[in-house]
């Protein structure tokens, strides 16, 4: 697959591979992962999903990179821009497996997205999508500077889903300073 390949200092971002499902579905059938991202996911349905992702880069060239730990080539999770048809914005969402929670991943490769969709796709904002039960997502979302707009709604099949948009624009991005 052809597409953007962004680094960081531990991370590559890259566009999502065939080699990357055995871990995604993993994310996918972990009750507390996938929790607030559709629920508990069977390897069909978690396929079905990653080809999506790939369709889209393919398609559109947005969509969600595969965050591959540099030092190891393991397979950390997806983040990234990501506007499905009838989404409610430009939006940068992130999903981690479950071991890598809490080491500073999800920052690191929000920053990165959030940098190449304004200075690469031209985004004017950007939105996460977080269901108001999802305290750690609250936060990275506060951590990257996005204020809780309040309640939204996704298109179907999710339109039951509740969620908060949280988004900020290019300007309050850039004025940030880091």
């Amino acid at each position: 697959m052809t597409g953007p390949i962004l680094e960081t200092e531990r991370l590559t971002l890259r566009p999502t591979e065939l080699e990357d499902f055995p871990r995604w579905a993993e994310l996918m059938a972990d009750p507390e992962t996938a929790r607030f991202i559709g629920g508990v996911q069977a390897p069909p349905a978690t396929w079905r999903a990653m080809m999506s992702m790939a369709g889209a880069w393919s398609l559109t060239g947005v969509a969600m990179f595969s965050v591959i730990e540099r030092q190891t080539g393991l397979w950390l999770g997806r983040i990234g821009p990501w506007q499905p048809l009838g989404w409610p914005g430009t939006e940068v969402g992130w999903s981690l497996h479950p071991d890598a929670h809490g080491k500073g991943y999800a920052m690191e490769a929000a920053v990165a997205s959030i940098d190449y969709a304004f200075d690469v796709l031209g985004w004017t904002e950007v939105i996460h999508c977080i269901d108001p039960d999802n305290a750690p997502s609250q936060k990275l979302a506060e951590r990257l500077g996005s204020a809780n707009r309040g309640p939204g709604t996704l298109p179907a099949p999710f339109e039951t889903a509740r969620v908060d948009i949280w988004g900020q624009s290019r300007d309050q991005w850039r004025a940030r300073g880091r």
